[in-house]
């Protein structure tokens, strides 16, 4: 009987030993996990500002996707990479390598966030589930590699000349947060805006603060983060005589929108679209007054208002002239499951609008509506008469050729990066079109599948240049070359990949509707250095942006260090230093 006793105490203590080796094991990946209200909604809050431009719970983004993040990884390893995911990947922590080689890329250190901040902002995620994978579907197996061939390198080198640095707008993080470079027409006065508020005139090679945009409006935000704040501004064509400014900036929701969606889907912010009017369009900085034309109604931060555009080839008598075209994102819809909001002639979601600011037909009489858009003369009253082009997740940029085509490039899921050539009333087909792929966006929306067979009787229009993510995370346009500095230049529109910052071009011969126009990457040095756009700024992450002056000459910078570069001449290579390679 004792021995019996003996036993079953031995195995008592044995399955102790073994409860406790897995209670470490949990302990490891969930223990000490605040599972209180206050936490995880000041951990929820947290992610909205920080993380949630990049990740979701569901979905692949520019990051991976968090559900059941928790389950899988300890609250240290956390910890440890959102405040400096580079020492990681650089001390071999084999899942740091694993995203690195999946995403070709490293997040930003978030090392201004404390111990409490981090904590909070794990209860958050561990509330949120993995997801449940949908498997199949109708058109067949999805497509791994959209487009297997790489984007062959040209022998193209530019050298690159440092124009300017422009301050600071934060104490941690991005230095800067650069979107956008223009210029008032007809003179040489040329600005750029930091979308946390500041728009920047450059006089003399040095940035003056010519507009704050927090001080202007009182409900101006700039976070959460990425995409948020001030988007985008065009000057328009006769601003030196009237005087009048056009921007984009987000506000917490204060007012009722003029472009809304069902009120069971939910609002996070309004983009609020402006017009600004110069006391005189010759001073510095703005003194004027400003109104309200339009705001509408996004279902989360990033895929909002980002580019305002006046057709620079339009003159006084044309058409188009004074027409102010406006690019609007899909406002996250479709990656919060609300896809049916968006892509469509009857939402202003995931389209490019052409307004006249100085006309009153709208439905609220602060701006007009041109009779030749494509849809001004429908009946039907849920149609968007403002529509000159739909089927966008994220129109970011919008310039025209010499030729009068209107090319925008738009921004894709996780599988597709477009340059499209617009044309009047027509669908690019987001959400259900990735590039040329079919996509379902009820399913999972970062798999693509091959088009169906009756793929003409929907009638999109597809890219005129497109690349896989295997060649870089996010397009963003993109000018042709129309200067005079660099003759090697004529004939190519450059663009980039802001995340990965390849430089890219395509012939300006090729830009026809219904062509499928070839790619080329093309480098550039710096102090007699062939450098890639990684190691100009010192991350991997570029955030790299495109503009052009008043003359045409083409620019580079980066949100990472606010420098601002201009292409000077086409070099040999041959002549030039090589470096490491890339960071």
């Amino acid at each position: 009987m004792s021995r019996l006793i003996h036993y079953l105490l031995l195995s008592a203590f044995a399955a102790q030993i073994l409860l406790s080796v897995i209670s470490c094991r949990q302990k490891n990946l969930s223990s000490a996990i605040a599972t209180d209200s206050l936490s995880i909604a000041r951990g929820s809050a947290i992610f909205a500002q920080h993380c949630s431009a990049c990740h979701d719970f569901d979905y692949d983004g520019i990051g991976p996707h968090l559900g059941g993040i928790t389950q899988r990884v300890s609250v240290d390893w956390i910890h440890n990479f959102v405040r400096d995911p580079k020492s990681m990947l650089d001390a071999g922590d084999d899942r740091t390598k694993m995203l690195f080689a999946r995403f070709k890329t490293l997040m930003p250190s978030f090392s201004h966030l404390t111990d409490d901040e981090l904590n909070d902002l794990v209860a958050f995620m561990h509330t949120q589930e993995a997801p449940v994978v949908v498997a199949g579907d109708s058109n067949g197996q999805a497509i791994e590699d959209p487009i297997p061939a790489g984007i062959p390198m040209s022998d193209l080198v530019v050298e690159l000349e440092h124009v300017t640095d422009i301050p600071a707008s934060a104490p941690t993080g991005l230095k800067t947060r650069l979107t956008k470079l223009g210029f008032i027409p007809g003179s040489d006065r040329h600005f750029i805006v930091d979308i946390r508020g500041l728009l920047y005139e450059l006089i003399d090679g040095k940035p003056k603060l010519y507009m704050n945009m927090a001080e202007l409006k009182e409900n101006f935000i700039d976070n959460p983060g990425l995409a948020t704040g001030f988007g985008s501004f065009a000057f328009h064509p006769e601003f030196l005589k009237n005087g009048l400014l056009y921007t984009g900036h987000t506000e917490k929701v204060v007012a009722e929108a003029d472009f809304t969606y069902a009120d069971t889907i939910p609002v996070m912010m309004q983009w609020v679209i402006s017009e600004w009017k110069a006391d005189d369009p010759h001073a510095s900085p703005f003194k004027g007054s400003n109104r309200e034309l339009f705001r509408v109604n996004v279902v989360a931060q990033t895929h909002g208002v980002q580019e305002f555009a006046f057709n620079p080839y339009a003159k006084p008598g044309d058409e188009d002239y004074g027409l102010l075209y406006i690019g609007i994102g899909d406002g996250t819809s479709t990656l919060r499951g609300y896809p049916e909001i968006a892509g469509t002639k009857y939402s202003a979601l995931g389209s490019i609008f052409r307004i006249d600011p100085l006309g009153n037909n709208s439905a609220n009489g602060r701006y007009g509506i041109p009779p030749s858009n494509p849809f001004a003369g429908e009946k039907d009253p849920g149609v968007v008469k403002e529509i000159y082009a739909y089927g966008f997740r994220n129109p970011h940029r919008l310039s025209w050729t010499q030729k009068g085509y209107l090319l925008a490039s738009d921004i894709g899921q996780v599988n597709i990066e477009s340059i499209k050539l617009v044309q009047p009333g027509k669908c690019y087909g987001w959400p259900w079109r990735e590039g040329t792929f079919l996509v379902d966006p009820h399913k999972d929306i970062n798999k693509i599948y091959p088009l169906p067979e009756n793929d003409a009787e929907f009638g999109y229009t597809y890219p005129l240049a497109q690349y896989d993510h295997d060649e870089g995370r996010a397009v963003i346009g993109g000018f042709e070359y129309t200067g005079s500095a660099i003759p090697e230049l004529k004939g190519k529109y450059l663009f980039a990949d802001m995340n990965f910052g390849r430089l890219f071009f395509i012939n300006t011969a090729d830009i026809e509707p219904g062509n499928m126009a070839t790619i080329y990457e093309w480098r550039i040095s710096y102090e007699g250095k062939l450098v890639t756009t990684q190691e100009l700024c010192g991350h991997s992450r570029v955030d790299l942006r495109v503009g052009v002056d008043n003359k045409g000459e083409f620019y580079l910078f980066s949100k990472q260090d606010g420098k601002v570069y201009r292409l000077k001449r086409v070099v040999t290579e041959g002549h030039l230093r090589t470096t490491s390679g890339p960071v």
